[in-house]
This record gives C-alpha cells, structure tokens and sequence, in this order.
C-alpha cells in the first residue's frame, strides 16, 4: 500500500459549488457598514450598485445588457426569466446533465409548454446544428453536473428569431461570453467567484427587454418573478433595488471577490487560474490508466467543473474514495454530482490555487491505492 503523502493541499476545497473562497479571503476584511441597515437606504442601494457596476466591468458587459441581483440563486434567475418570457413562441431545450433536465422539467411539467428536446449521455453534447432558433431556447453553457460546455458562440445565430437563454453559472468569469448572441444569462456567486449563495444574477440583452414589454405570459407571477411595473420594465432592478430584501453580508463578498478579481488584471486574470487549473488537472489525468475524463472531447470539456471516471469504480466506491480524502483533510466534496454517473468532480475555477490541483495528484492515488488494497 502506497503511504500517503507527505504534502496536503493548502486549501483543499474543491467543491464545485459553494466554491472555495478566493485566496486571501477572510471574514473581517469584509465592509460591514452596509450591514443592519435598510438596503433601501442610500449606504444599501449604493453597495448593490458598486456590485453591479463590478460585475459589468469584470464580465466586459456591454452597456446594451442589463444586471440585475435577484432571489433564489442562479435557479431562482433562470426560472424568472423562463416564467416571464417563455410562451411567446416555441421553445427547444438543450439538456446533457441534471440541471438542463431541470428546466426541461419546467418547461413540460410547470409551465404546461411542449418543448423540442435535444439530449445527450454525461460527458457529451447534442448535435447544435439542429438547433431550431424560431424557438426560444434554453441551455446550459458549461454543465457542472457533466463537465461539458458548448465550444463557443458560434453556433447561436446573429439572425435568430427566437431568445437565448443561457445558464451560465459555472461559465462567467472563466469563459470568453458572446454577449451579442446571449439574449438571457443568469449565475450565481458562488462558482468562479467563490461567492456566498442565494442570490442570483440575471443579464437581459435589448432582445429579452423587448419581449418583457411586448409579451405577457398566460401563468400568473409570483412577486419575486415580476420585472415589469405598471406596463414598463422594472428598471429599479437593474440599479440595485432589489425585488425582495437581499443579504448584504453576501453582497459585501461578492464585492471583495470581484475587487480581488481586478486586482487579478480582470476577466483575462481569471481565465488564467481556471486555464491553469484545468492544465494542471489534465496532467494528471494523463499520467494515470485508472483515471479518465468524463468529457473524452477536450473541445468541449469544462475547465471549471472537471468531472472524472474511475477505472471500475461505482458509487459506493466513490463515496469511500471521498470519505477518505475528506477524514484525512486532503481534498472536500469532491463526489460527483448524484446524477452523474460514478466518478469525481473537482472544481478547477479561478478562486482554486493551481498548487492544490497539484498537490492532489498523489493524495488520489493513495486513495485509489488504499481502496484496492
């Protein structure tokens, strides 16, 4: 039996979600002025307005897209967006792992709607070119459940007629976004920027502004779902008035994450660690017969949420596998997602340090090892 290793990761928080917190971070060097008053006071709307401004300038979001910080996480941002716009045509839903299935779930059995569904196995992509845009439709840029992303933008026409709705919470911040073939984008803090959950962030392009205005769906809206008033877009959204009381602490994290993200150099710094990460990981992988990419296409495998096939391994084993790294505080939540076939997924986003990926490496083979014995 192998003996473990003399090195552990320094910060072996590999979840893909809450995410480790960016290097650095601790609680006291957040700003807690804001906090136990109103976010509706001027201190609360203006921290809200500083976080969207920084998002804005990290993301390189052009001024013709809109941010607005709403409930429920990156779920609660892509359900409003299907509740308050969806109906108005068609609708094809793209789904290649548990949370695309989830809105193809909204689609049929919530909303009512009869969606064209292209699927695919973990670990592949459905054929894009027969993607219908005279419908809305609905996908997820890198699914975090599979570690399978869409290569680029290229396949959403500039002509289309239908929206695009993209949930990209694992993909801003560490991917080049196409803003102009993104009608819809919604995430959460808690991925690239190792942010807190709860809240979520919803991106309208000019054409999903249009169909709010133009379009009332048949269903009735919940009050946190609502983003027009009285006939007009609910701009107060967009400039930090929140639809429902938001957790300023959980803001004020944000903002020291995308702040430590510009002192990084921005997007490009960003994109740099996860690269890196990814790279580190991808070495690893290759140096063991036993262990294996999810995502066999490198084209299309995510470079945040790397998911991995162990050699004979089912879901017993890799509960064990885990359980161990965990006792021996080596590596945390690093399971593959309950939907996903066995393996491991290890989140290789901005916020991970690239010497932890590499410290792993030897703490996976004494696991692996340990259980083979």
């Amino acid at each position: 039996m192998t003996s473990k290793p003399a090195a552990k990761p320094a910060r072996p928080y590999f979840s893909s979600g809450p995410c480790a917190k960016p290097p650095g971070w601790e609680a006291s060097k957040l700003n807690t002025e804001s906090l136990g008053r109103s976010h509706r006071a001027k201190i609360g709307k203006s921290r809200l307005q500083y976080c969207i401004d920084l998002m804005r300038e990290v993301l390189q979001l052009p001024d013709t897209h809109r941010i607005g910080i709403v409930p429920g996480s990156d779920t609660g941002a892509f359900e409003m967006a299907m509740w308050t716009m969806l109906g108005a045509r068609g609708v094809t839903a793209l789904a290649w792992e548990s949370f695309g299935e989830g809105w193809v779930t909204d689609a049929v059995k919530q909303l009512r709607l009869e969606p064209k569904v292209h699927r695919a196995d973990y670990g592949q992509l459905p054929d894009l070119d027969k993607v219908d845009w005279t419908d809305d439709v609905l996908f997820t840029w890198n699914g975090t459940t599979s570690g399978v992303r869409v290569p680029d933008g290229e396949w959403i026409p500039d002509d289309r007629e239908g929206l695009s709705f993209a949930d990209a919470t694992s993909a801003v911040f560490a991917y080049d976004i196409p803003w102009d073939k993104i009608d819809v984008a919604t995430f959460s803090w808690q991925k690239v920027l190792g942010g807190e959950g709860a809240h979520g962030v919803l991106i309208l392009g000019p054409r999903a502004v249009q169909r709010l205005e133009e379009y009332t769906p048949a269903w009735p809206l919940p009050k946190v779902f609502r983003l027009m008033s009285k006939g007009a877009l609910a701009e107060g959204v967009f400039k930090g008035e929140t639809i429902n009381t938001p957790s300023m602490l959980a803001v004020e994290d944000a903002i020291f994450a995308l702040e430590w993200a510009k002192g990084l150099g921005g997007l490009k710094g960003l994109q740099a660690r996860s690269n890196a990460n990814a790279h580190a990981l991808d070495k690893i992988v290759a140096e063991r017969a036993w262990l294996s990419h999810l995502a066999a296409d490198s084209g299309i495998r995510s470079k945040t949420s790397v998911c991995l096939s162990v050699e004979g391994a089912d879901a017993d084993f890799i509960k064990k596998f885990a359980g161990l790294l965990e006792t021996e505080g080596a590596a945390y939540d690093i399971a593959g997602y309950r939907d996903a076939p066995p393996g491991l997924r290890i989140w290789c986003g901005a916020t991970v340090d690239t010497a932890d990926i590499e410290a792993l490496g030897p703490w996976l083979d004494w696991a692996f090892e340990t259980l083979n014995a």
